[in-house]
């Protein structure tokens, strides 16, 4: 089912309420901020898992992206700490740095096959964090700490961030802040789909050979998408960064790349927003199973398995097959 243009933008305006203005009050109302933490991981989360999904829609499995949040966080770290930058400045530079190395390591392994890409992929969150163990310029072991709250952004006399460190309650502008990256992400994510690189990409998804025998250069397209891909990363993993106060080789480690996949297969391969959907619901199901204590993990997996098993298209499938049904 096709929405209109007025639905669309209803549903955009309702979600922007939700976000921005209901969950902040319902907060304030019940005196738990550290509901904001929460939510705020759950944004940061799925930005990186915005970018794993983006590599599913070029016929490729990511299970690598916790080693570009890695990545990230450490270049707005050391930028931060070793050469006095302000955070909001690092924070583009991370995206871009880290973007810059999938390229390099993109350039021989995007040419392998599917199967044997996720296989390398699965490995790049090991080397990164035992590459942040060996180089002086990250601390080793010890990481980086007491990084201090990003200072004020002003552009032409114009305070557009505060100072965080001066703020009563920097939780709030840290949840305010990632929910818009997170929209912006999205946003991003929902234009490309729909341009021209995006078809590009569906058809080489489809069949690669077709693709490149009516003149696609398959290679490039895959850098930039996994170029974007990384960036989403790097930016995710730079705001934990900033919002921890402090990085380590283990921030993030190969079972956050696992749980980005797994975003992505959960909400739904599909759809746009699927990763949203599926980051919201793993990192709240994990939470609820806490009290089955050390049947946790086996309940877990096996509710992951069974939604897979019977919702291979993801959760947001149930809605959209029930309004075909209804349209029919």
């Amino acid at each position: 089912m096709n929405l209109t243009l007025k639905s669309k933008l209803l549903i955009a305006g309702g979600f922007l309420v939700f976000v921005f203005l209901f969950i902040p009050f319902f907060i304030s109302f019940s005196g738990r901020s550290d509901f904001y933490f929460t939510l705020t991981s759950v944004a940061l989360l799925s930005i990186a898992s915005a970018g794993v999904w983006l590599t599913f829609y070029i016929g490729r499995i990511n299970i690598g992206q916790g080693a570009f949040s890695l990545i990230g966080a450490y270049v707005s770290a050391i930028l931060v700490m070793k050469a006095g930058m302000n955070f909001w400045l690092t924070l583009p530079l991370a995206g871009l740095f880290t973007a810059f190395v999938s390229v390099l390591i993109g350039l021989p392994i995007l040419r392998l096959k599917g199967v044997y890409f996720a296989m390398i992929t699965l490995v790049l969150t090991q080397v990164v964090t035992l590459t942040a163990l060996a180089l002086p310029i990250t601390n080793g072991a010890r990481g980086i700490v007491s990084i201090p709250l990003p200072r004020e952004l002003s552009v032409f006399g114009v305070t557009l961030i505060p100072d965080l460190g001066t703020m009563d309650n920097p939780k709030l502008a840290f949840y305010l802040i990632s929910c818009v990256l997170m929209v912006l992400t999205y946003w991003v994510l929902y234009r490309l789909v729909n341009s021209r690189l995006g078809q590009i990409c569906r058809s080489m998804q489809q069949n690669e050979e077709l693709a490149s025998s009516i003149g696609i250069n398959i290679a490039y397209v895959r850098i930039i998408v996994f170029a974007i891909s990384s960036f989403f990363g790097g930016i995710g993993g730079s705001m934990f960064g900033a919002i921890a106060q402090s990085v380590y080789p283990s921030t993030f480690q190969v079972k956050d790349s696992i749980d980005f996949m797994l975003n992505c297969f959960l909400g739904g391969l599909g759809y746009v927003f699927g990763p949203l959907l599926g980051t919201f619901v793993l990192y709240f199901g994990w939470d609820l199973l806490f009290i089955l204590d050390k049947f946790q993990l086996l309940v877990y997996a096996s509710i992951v398995i069974i939604l897979m098993r019977f919702l291979p298209n993801g959760l947001l499938s149930i809605r959209f097959s029930n309004l075909r049904r209804k349209s029919d």
